[in-house]
């Protein structure tokens, strides 16, 4: 079976961000199918151009997988229009590429950003092949929800498409049992849960992360760490306000990697509010996100206490459970439930800073505490949430859209 996926944001393991599709892709072809994905050079973390200059096209291939890289507008962080902008020009070359793919026997498109995937749907009907469409983000709903998305004709265009994708998919998968209610009750009807997980392999729990700590000069500090996007959503601000609740215990440093388009005026949030205690890392790749969760006593998933992001099962989540460390988590809802019940962590309430600064204490002060969360939350994802199990489930679904035809 030959998959071809259409995904402006993907990431591999030597670049930042979530990597879920590459190691679908890879778990995919290691069960004998072949994998093309066409991609965006620019990074949908920084910003930035990093695996190929963005008026070209590169190829990269290997293991069953091969990786298109087309031209995308690189103004993705400067403001919504170029945000936009950003996502046409995807749209227009990602669809004269995928033509140029052969012998295609299903096509994935997956959200967000949601525009690919009405190329994916065009690409598929044009190959005469099942359609997937996956969903990661209940977009525009978020948007409109947290005032990103506001124009009203953009509102209700961007709920036509939605609404037009569900139904016309020949399966929709949602990565989280959070999204099931309200993608049916706007039209789809063939619906499969592949959550989101991680690869416990590429995790080591008894990780000591001295070299990390060394490097960072953090030697002797309860780090409590966050990873990830620095983002409208991710409220890091209220993380900053916790941490200055913590500032006469300097034996606790508040650790952020990643980056985001909002990550200049958090920092300089940190810096007028004279937090010491707040430490800015860059991104790093997956593929060295092991040493520096095993640098962590702790790590931190924050986001706004919007109502529908209770819906949501971050990635984050299953990879600090993997590295073994106990969960700070201030996100309500389906991913509360997970934490709770591997006894994975501590839930700090949504947007409440002090919630969240006595979270860092309980288990600054009972390290004891801490360890022996991070381990049941380790065995919590081998048992629930191994990708190379929920790649199984994919592929099986797909093998069946595909012999259905």
């Amino acid at each position: 079976m030959h998959i071809l996926l259409l995904h402006q944001a993907f990431v591999a393991l030597d670049e930042p961000g979530g990597t879920r599709h590459f190691e679908l892709a890879r778990l995919l072809a290691e069960r004998g199918h072949k994998v093309t994905i066409i991609a965006s050079p620019v990074s949908y973390l920084t910003g930035e151009v990093g695996t190929a200059a963005p008026s070209f096209s590169q190829t990269k291939s290997g293991g069953g997988v091969t990786i298109l890289r087309t031209y995308t507008y690189t103004g993705l962080h400067r403001s919504f229009a170029h945000r936009l902008l950003s996502f046409f020009s995807f749209m227009i070359s990602s669809f004269w590429t995928g033509l140029q793919v052969r012998d295609v026997d299903l096509v994935w498109g997956t959200s967000p950003p949601i525009f690919q995937s009405l190329t994916a749907w065009v690409l598929a009907r044009l190959k005469r092949v099942p359609f997937l469409f996956e969903v990661r983000d209940l977009w525009p709903a978020f948007a409109i929800e947290v005032g990103v998305l506001r124009q009203p004709l953009l509102i209700r265009a961007s709920e036509w498409l939605e609404r037009f994708l569900y139904r016309h998919a020949d399966q929709l998968v949602v990565n989280s049992p959070g999204y099931i209610s309200h993608v049916q009750t706007r039209g789809a009807s063939r619906v499969a849960v592949v959550p989101n997980g991680t690869d416990p392999r590429m995790f080591d729990p008894h990780e000591d992360g001295a070299a990390f700590r060394s490097e960072h000069g953090l030697e002797g500090k309860f780090i409590a760490l966050y990873a990830g996007a620095h983002g409208l959503s991710n409220d890091l601000g209220v993380l900053l306000d916790g941490a200055a609740l913590l500032i006469q215990r300097p034996d606790i440093a508040i650790v952020l990697v990643g980056d985001g388009k909002d990550k200049p005026d958090i920092m300089s949030q940190a810096a007028d509010k004279q937090l010491s205690n707040v430490h800015f890392l860059p991104p790093i790749p997956k593929e060295q996100m092991r040493q520096a969760l095993g640098g962590a006593d702790a790590c931190v998933a924050i986001l706004k206490p919007v109502p529908l992001y209770a819906t949501v099962y971050p990635n984050k989540v299953f990879d600090y459970m993997a590295a073994g460390r106990p969960v700070i988590l201030a996100i309500d809802g389906v991913i509360r439930d997970v934490v709770e019940d591997a006894g994975a962590g501590i839930f700090a309430a949504p947007g409440d800073p002090i919630s969240l600064a006595n979270a860092i204490l309980t288990l600054a002060d009972d390290p004891q505490k801490g360890h022996e969360m991070g381990l049941n939350g380790r065995r919590y994802v081998e048992q629930h949430f191994d990708r190379a199990d929920l790649a199984a489930e994919l592929a099986v679904l797909m093998e069946q859209m595909v012999s259905a035809v």
